[in-house]
């Protein structure tokens, strides 16, 4: 029974864990948005130093924990992880309802010197949606 104990504590923690900070002069942090379905709704990204993001998405808001890389790699890509860690249960503009622990791994490319971003599944250009673009004048 301990041992079932300590094995759920570590599991909880683990997903408890503090996201990774972002560097300051990253260039994904600030507030980006995604218009979907020709601009009938809008997800909104905060990406904050500290390593959260705070995502709006029709009735949907949502906190995720991010790891991305300080650098892009030499194809040009970012590597992000990005982990659901809260989440208000209502639909987003896909109408769909997120699962609080769910996790991917994408690759992000800049564009237009930094006010646009894709995000693929892999290091192409090949499977990817977007652009998101940059918002300027709103704190993250």
């Amino acid at each position: 029974m301990y041992k079932l104990m300590c094995l759920l504590l570590l599991a909880n923690s683990a997903i408890a864990a503090p996201p990774m900070p972002i560097e300051a002069n990253h260039p994904i942090l600030g507030t980006w948005v995604l218009p979907i379905a020709n601009g009938k709704c809008l997800e909104t990204y905060y990406f904050r130093a500290d390593g959260s993001t705070l995502v709006t998405s029709a009735e949907e808001v949502a906190e995720t924990a991010v790891e991305i890389s300080p650098k892009p790699s030499r194809r040009g890509f970012y590597r992000w992880i990005d982990k659901l860690v809260k989440d208000n249960g209502k639909k987003d503009c896909s109408g769909k309802i997120s699962k609080v622990g769910t996790e991917s791994t994408s690759f992000i490319r800049f564009l237009d010197s930094g006010e646009k971003f894709v995000v693929c599944q892999d290091e192409s250009l090949e499977a990817c949606f977007g652009p998101l673009l940059r918002v300027h004048g709103q704190d993250s």
